[in-house]
């Protein structure tokens, strides 16, 4: 400790003028336990803080070696290397463990101070001591709560990771090294980085204010990997500055905790129940609208026949009695035109029986759909029946959200439809390009996209029989009835859209859809 004092202005020595007892009342009063021994540690002198650390009164200790206060838990080797230095007439420090007059422990800073005479021998020792079993016990315990956090830190099922301010790494655990190995170098960086592009200016001002950031979901895409999806949380902690300047006027410093638990296989379980959903629902609403299609086809069928036998029956009854009023006997027509009218009658209301029971189409609630998106689940969809024709798809998205107002479930299905003939066309060709290109434009009023095979194609007259029931190219020997297209076309016209094969095309098939865009939900 320093104490500014005024300067002295003498010729005499400072300490000719300190009285000859100051000295002792110093030592005697000094809050450090202190005793000097001979050249054998025999107790010579004791101070009044060495009967408080010690319990011995002064007169119980003269005479005494100091080793009456040696503990046996204190290594012999610590008192062999004590007397080797202050043998070689050096000071020694160091903890030893001491037994107080009660026979209780403490454990004493211990420094002993060889007192040599003029003669440069050893003639006394100087010990000083201080009681830190406390200061002992609380470094220990911090030492111990900082051993168990990191434990439980590593033992974590999460990565964790500590950084300052400049986002270096300060600590993490065993499962960010982990991502290490996974991710490459300081996954925290990339992670950071897609929070910082995925909340913007919420992101820096959360930041700048050391507010924590709840469970955020991001992914990292990966070359010739699956993506690694993370759910990621921040927090900030504040640390108070230890230094001795820092001591008065305090300073802090803040760290950002960041956590990553990785739900890649949680997000993939939740992508096969999403695509296993929707599976269901489209095939749910195939059969309904295939049965739609299937009874109003048949009524369309049946009510031609139906109008023209009508047609034939009014023209005889015309003729019946056209004859009878020309005939020399007056004698009317005998063909039972009624029985003809009764049946008619009679099939008209079974049509309508059978009209009856075609479904409703249920249209449910428009809502913005993002058509990039809905290709790409009916890629997902179709990807076994890809891989298995061995077809090399190449999807087109546009750059930003292609946004139209529709049925998510029905613009599913009309797609699918559309890849479904399309990877069909290709695999009646034999040998040749096996490709299925589907490309997605916005233009200033309406999305476009493309569905363009290398199939076998579409002849030019049967370009607009393609969308009607029951139409097909296939055969019947291979199962179909030709409704696939003829759904996709009535979804279409639900939407306000237009579906047409391009003519210009030649190579296979090039199917356009357009569908109205969203207001304000695509721009150019």
């Amino acid at each position: 400790m320093s104490i500014p004092v005024k300067a002295a202005h003498s010729s005499q020595n400072s300490d000719d003028r300190l009285p000859p007892h100051l000295f002792r009342q110093a030592v005697d009063q000094a809050a450090l336990a202190i005793s000097i021994t001979d050249a054998h540690a025999n107790i010579l002198y004791a101070n009044s803080a060495f009967h408080r650390t010690t319990g011995y009164e002064q007169s119980e200790i003269l005479g005494h070696n100091e080793s009456i206060l040696s503990y046996r838990v204190t290594p012999k080797l610590v008192y062999e290397t004590l007397w080797a230095q202050i043998q070689r007439q050096r000071p020694w420090n160091g903890l030893l463990v001491n037994k107080r007059k009660d026979s209780s422990r403490y454990l004493a800073d211990v420094t002993i101070t060889p007192v040599v005479g003029d003669d440069g021998l050893t003639t006394h020792f100087l010990g000083m001591h201080r009681d830190v079993t406390e200061v002992h016990r609380l470094e220990r315990q911090v030492q111990n709560q900082k051993t168990l956090i990191e434990s439980v830190v590593d033992a974590a099922q999460v990565a964790i990771v500590l950084l300052d301010e400049h986002e270096r790494v300060l600590l993490d655990n065993q499962e960010y090294k982990k991502l290490v190995s996974d991710l490459g170098k300081e996954p925290a960086t990339k992670i950071l980085a897609e929070l910082r592009m995925q909340m913007g200016d919420a992101f820096t001002q959360a930041n700048k204010l050391h507010r924590n950031i709840a469970a955020r979901e991001v992914y990292i895409e990966l070359a010739k990997r699956p993506t690694r999806w993370f759910s990621c949380a921040i927090s900030w902690f504040e640390e108070h500055d230890v230094g001795a300047d820092a001591f008065y006027e305090p300073q802090h410093r803040h760290y950002l905790l960041l956590t990553i638990q990785d739900i890649s296989e949680l997000k993939r379980q939740q992508e096969t129940l999403r695509m296993n959903s929707l599976r269901a629902l489209l095939s749910e609403q195939e059969r309904i609208q295939g049965l739609r299609e299937t009874l109003a086809g048949a009524v369309f069928q049946l009510e031609g026949p139906l109008n023209m036998l009508s047609a034939a029956t009014h023209m005889l009854e015309r003729r019946l009695i056209n004859q009878s009023t020309t005939s020399e006997s007056g004698v009317e027509g005998t063909i039972p035109t009624s029985a003809l009218g009764d049946a008619i009658q009679k099939s008209r209301e079974a049509l309508e029986t059978l009209r009856a029971c075609i479904p409703n189409q249920n249209i449910d609630v428009m809502l913005p759909v993002d058509l990039n998106e809905v290709l790409t689940d009916v890629l997902k969809l179709a990807t076994a029946d890809l891989l298995a024709a061995s077809i090399v798809v190449d999807l087109l998205p546009s750059s930003k959200p292609a946004i139209v107002s529709g049925e998510l479930a029905q613009l599913t299905n009309l797609f699918k439809q559309l890849v479904a003939n399309a990877i069909e066309a290709i695999n009646e060709q034999r040998g040749g390009r096996r490709e299925l290109r589907i490309a997605c434009s916005p233009h200033t009023d309406h999305i476009e996209v493309f569905i363009e095979d290398s199939g076998t194609g579409v002849a030019e007259d049967s370009r607009y029989k393609i969308f009607q029931p029951f139409f097909t190219t296939k055969g019947a020997t291979k199962q179909h009835i030709g409704l696939g297209l003829a759904m996709a076309q009535d979804i279409v016209n639900s939407h306000n859209g237009t579906i047409d094969i391009d003519p210009s095309y030649h190579t296979g098939c090039r199917v356009r859809v357009q569908l109205p865009c969203l207001a304000g939900g695509t721009h150019v």
